[in-house]
């Protein structure tokens, strides 16, 4: 499925829900973050909130009666720390029955909203056997495995209105965000659970079998979760700053004589535990992350 017109996400569909969002809010947002599970709360910090639900923007995705547990399902616009701000309470999931390029079109609608640098937050299960439940990691890297059986929210036709045909991944995390991020976890007292590492991506539903964990740890990845990679492609292919971060909900079941099973109420219960920790990150980031535009907004 191409990014174009029979899949609703050409840069004609994008711009039209761009444009429509733009008529119902006061100001452009230059600060993009999606909210992970259990972890919405990072909108409720927005000030002088509009809140509009996904069900009533054009051509944008629609949660469903079967969308996950803790994906409210509303685009909050606002600011925070005196940024203007747009914040997605609820990403979507391949594992939802939606193609990859709808998936991904909020950030091809961010790009066209004016937004600058996207921030993007998940709960992962650990695959490192050093991290503990409630560790946040500052995502250095990532594996993209469904990619490597063609399943890229780039394949298709390009439209260089968008980005270039083919876009450099190494330095896809932006390093300035990454060093800001570890300089406000310290100053805030968070030293201690903070982590930095490679984020693997699968299809899910289904959690991964031990044999699927001990290869993902054996190609280097560090966390392991459903989400995240294909929203950063397309927010970098369009030229936005990324950062991301997984809160380790889950210690990844590694030993066949264990006990343990992963499920989705741990999740939720974990990010319940630190949410407040990850809003106050987030928000202190935000505060000092330098944008073009600021200028232009004062």
């Amino acid at each position: 499925m191409f990014p174009d017109s029979t899949t609703g996400c050409s840069y004609e569909d994008c711009k039209a829900t761009a444009d429509w969002l733009l008529a119902q809010v006061p100001v452009r947002p230059l600060v993009g973050i999606v909210c992970g599970s259990g972890l919405g709360g990072l909108a409720e910090m927005l000030k002088d909130q509009l809140v509009i639900n996904y069900g009533d923007i054009p051509n944008f995705p629609q949660i469903t009666g079967s969308a996950v547990q803790g994906h409210a399902g509303n685009l909050v616009f606002g600011t925070l720390k005196g940024k203007p701000c747009v914040c997605m309470q609820g990403r979507f999931h391949l594992y939802e029955g939606y193609n990859i390029q709808k998936t991904t079109m909020p950030m091809r609608v961010f790009k066209l909203l004016g937004v600058e640098t996207v921030l993007l937050t998940n709960a992962a299960g650990g695959l490192n056997q050093e991290y503990n439940v409630g560790d946040v990691m500052i995502i250095k890297d990532h594996i993209n495995i469904p990619g490597f059986a063609g399943n890229n929210p780039l394949v298709g036709p390009n439209d260089e209105r968008f980005g270039t045909r083919f876009p450099c991944m190494s330095d896809v995390y932006d390093r300035d965000l990454q060093q800001l991020a570890h300089t406000v976890a310290e100053e805030l007292g968070f030293s201690s659970f903070m982590q930095r590492g490679v984020y693997s991506v699968l299809g899910g539903p289904s959690y991964e079998t031990i044999a699927e964990c001990r290869m993902l740890r054996a190609l280097g990845a560090d966390a392991v979760g459903m989400s995240t990679v294909h929203e950063v492609i397309v927010a970098h292919h369009c030229g936005m700053k990324v950062f991301a971060l997984s809160l380790i909900t889950n210690q990844s079941v590694m030993d066949y004589d264990s006990e343990k099973r992963a499920n989705h109420e741990e999740v939720l219960r974990t990010g319940e535990q630190r949410a407040r920790q990850l809003e106050k990150l987030v928000a202190n980031m935000v505060s000092r992350i330098e944008l073009r535009n600021d200028q232009i907004m004062q």
